[in-house]
């Protein structure tokens, strides 16, 4: 037999949340790391909110979870990211009604500097970072900005979400089952100038693989209601239910971090927000959604060489101008 695996250490920051309250038992329990992965778990938020955090660590306790060896909640960002293995970062100021987003992105870029600065002192060089806080790419491109010592490719930022909605959009479609959609990609910003892009996918139908393209059969609605649709998704869910979409966030953050911890499937690819390489005319250093394919070693590439119509160019063009004026907005706020 082979010997137990040590503890792995993973923070979940924002942890007293909806969102961390979603995503805790699935970690916990081995759907993301393996069922043979012990872990650690280590949850920060802020001083008000330890109240509420006690009550999440007594759930998690009467959990019995055979894999969770300890659980650590604090306030302090610096015991939060001692020895790091995995920093899933949550938490963030919500955008309040009437909030325009630049002024959340200078209130949000200030919690991402110090977390970028405590992971760099406190966290393994090999920690994986997943930002999922809004605004999710810049939030990443700052905390990567401040941990100089950790390689840029480890700070990644969640558009999983925006994947899997499209996926679901396009089963809907074609009446079948979403784990039979494959290879939409989402370019570009999580926000409303994101794009998904179906035109190298393909869905499985009996048994066949067919180009999305010809299995929707309805290039209007492909370039026009379900890009919207994808778009504006979050803002629909908060419209009906009065709070944000946490349920489908924490399976996308679980699918994000599955997929790097044991790699993707021959012939697939998913969508993270990553840093530019300077593909498809991507500024260097930007955190932009691309297809990427991950080998089972947690390293990841950008799938490169797909052809752009002038349709796919205009519109990854846009997200990448609102990118780099968030990036510039983030900088001055932290000047």
């Amino acid at each position: 037999m082979s010997a137990p695996k040590a503890p792995i250490r993973v923070v979940i920051t924002g942890a007293a949340g909806q969102i961390a309250y979603s995503l805790l038992y699935p970690v916990a329990k081995g759907d993301v790391f393996g069922h043979d992965q012990p872990i650690v778990l280590v949850l920060l938020d802020i001083e008000v909110m330890l109240g509420v955090l006690k009550g999440v660590v007594m759930e998690l306790v009467d959990c019995a979870l055979p894999l969770l060896r300890e659980i650590i909640p604090t306030a302090d960002p610096n015991e939060a990211f001692e020895g790091a293995d995995v920093a899933i970062l949550v938490g963030a100021m919500p955008r309040k009604e009437g909030m325009e987003r630049k002024d959340l992105l200078k209130a949000n870029v200030k919690i991402f500097k110090v977390q970028g600065e405590a992971l760099d002192k406190h966290a393994k060089k090999s920690v994986k970072v997943v930002v999922v806080g809004n605004p999710a790419n810049t939030n990443a491109f700052i905390c990567k900005k401040y941990a100089p010592s950790i390689a840029p490719e480890n700070f990644t930022c969640l558009t999983r979400l925006d994947q899997s909605r499209a996926q679901s959009q396009v089963a809907s479609r074609v009446h079948i089952s979403a784990q039979d959609v494959h290879n939409i990609i989402i370019w570009g910003n999580h926000s409303s100038t994101q794009f998904p892009d179906v035109s190298h996918g393909c869905v499985l139908l009996n048994g066949q693989k067919v180009k999305i393209m010809d299995a929707v059969k309805d290039e209007a609605w492909l370039k026009g209601a379900f890009i919207s649709t994808v778009q504006k998704r979050g803002a629909e869910v908060i419209a009906a239910r009065k709070l944000s979409s946490a349920l489908s966030a924490a399976k996308a953050i679980c699918d994000h971090l599955h997929d790097w911890w044991f790699g993707t499937p021959e012939g697939r690819w998913v969508s993270m927000g990553v840093p530019s390489d300077g593909s498809y005319g991507v500024e260097k250093g930007l955190i932009f959604s691309f297809p990427v394919v991950i080998k089972p070693n947690k390293t990841y590439s950008i799938v490169t060489g797909l052809e752009l119509d002038a349709f796919a160019k205009e519109k990854i063009c846009a997200t990448q101008k609102e990118l780099i004026e968030e990036r510039d907005q983030a900088l001055e706020a932290c000047a």
